[in-house]
């Protein structure tokens, strides 16, 4: 039996084409890469777009950080005006200093039997440095001085000129690393302060008190 010597016809793919560019797509990066590939890429991108929009958002706790910050520094003029009243009709501005520290005290000494914080040994607290206590001794050095300039010079001139004092303290203090961190100084922020430091002079108008 005569055998044929024609089989099923094998398509064979035009000359100067790729057999498999049929199942790849270009990849948006000029290269051409499987579907399979080119959709993984894809969702890559898309995630990590997702993931920069996500961190591009503030923080809650920031933001709840900031509020916090504001109420503090709204309340501030408050203790000094309170201080200062009951410095007037008691024995003066000394013992109201005292009396705010004392109420501070046993409010925090409350607070620590409540959440039963373990206290440190004495072992430790006496190895620590001398100027590990200062912050004592700045937080009363300033309720005094509040409740002893409060009525002479205003709530408002106060904390201006208390913010004015704490901007150019922490810049100094930043740029040297002192306790933190260095940070250096900056144009914007030399700009910053020079602007508080306008706004202080606003707020006190040295030259109408004159």
């Amino acid at each position: 039996m005569p055998i044929s010597t024609h089989g099923p016809a094998v398509r064979m793919p035009p000359r100067g084409r790729d057999p498999g560019a049929a199942s790849r797509r270009d990849d948006g990066a000029g290269r051409l890469a499987p579907d399979g590939q080119l959709f993984a890429n894809r969702a890559g991108r898309a995630q990590g777009t997702h993931g920069h929009r996500a961190e591009s958002r503030m923080n809650p706790w920031v933001l709840g950080g900031a509020a916090l910050a504001v109420l503090i520094g709204a309340v501030l003029p408050l203790q000094a005006l309170v201080n200062a009243r009951l410095g007037q009709e008691t024995s003066g501005a000394l013992f109201a200093s005292f009396v705010s520290f004392l109420v501070g005290t046993i409010v925090l000494a409350v607070a620590l039997v409540a959440a039963r914080v373990r206290w440190p040994t004495m072992s430790v607290m006496s190895d620590m440095p001398g100027w590990i206590w200062m912050g004592g001794l700045i937080g009363a050095i300033y309720v005094l001085s509040a409740t002893v300039l409060v009525p002479r010079i205003g709530a408002a001139s106060l904390i201006c000129l208390i913010v004015l004092g704490q901007l150019v303290g922490s810049l100094l203090m930043d740029h040297y690393g002192v306790l933190s961190d260095v940070r250096p100084i900056d144009a914007m922020r030399v700009v910053g302060a020079v602007l508080v430091a306008v706004g202080a002079v606003l707020v006190v108008r040295p030259w109408a008190a004159a």
